[in-house]
């Protein structure tokens, strides 16, 4: 048999504040009303540095699946190729969905205009030596067999070259209109 259970005993109700204060930080209240939705930029496809942005995308993956395609690992060259171009396309991906999600107004303590510019300019030197590595490897000796995607991966790299020195450009006359204001 269970003991019995003692009855609850009340307790004296306790005096109630009729004065409730709250504080918001600016960041907090900042960052809840710009989490809120997914902004979408359709716009920017149409202008020329998207335009640039996406042909970097399409061709800078022909550059470097053309070079996967080979035995490309028993040559150091296309190796740096290799390197060059899927980190560069890796990153300008990133940089597209940043671009057409309009993140970079959701984080302002960025400098923006300078990372394009930066990132524009790196892309432009790196790729503009892996595009003149890929041409002067690209020889029938080495591997008859790997020769033709070897030459088309070479003339895209020089092509996507042109358009990392387009966007640099852009984002010159940007990052320049930024500064003398």
């Amino acid at each position: 048999m269970e003991p019995p259970v003692p009855p609850p005993q009340e307790q004296p109700p306790r005096p109630r504040s009729h004065t409730v204060t709250t504080t918001s930080s600016s960041f907090t209240a900042n960052l809840s009303a710009s989490s809120s939705t997914l902004a979408y930029d359709r716009e920017f496809l149409r202008t020329v540095p998207g335009l640039l942005m996406v042909t970097e995308i399409v061709l800078g993956l022909l550059v470097w699946t053309l070079i996967a395609g080979t035995e490309y690992f028993l040559y150091p060259a296309f190796g740096w190729v290799m390197f060059v171009a899927v980190f560069y396309w890796v990153l300008t991906v990133f940089f597209l969905i940043i671009y057409m999600t309009m993140t970079y107004t959701r984080i302002p303590q960025v400098p923006w205009t300078m990372v394009g510019l930066c990132f524009n300019g790196s892309a432009f030197v790196l790729y503009l030596i892996a595009a003149i590595v890929d041409a002067s490897s690209v020889t029938k000796d080495l591997d008859n067999h790997n020769y033709n995607s070897w030459a088309a991966s070479s003339f895209f790299a020089f092509v996507v070259t042109s358009c990392y020195a387009g966007n640099t450009y852009f984002s010159f006359i940007s990052w320049r209109s930024r500064t003398l204001q």
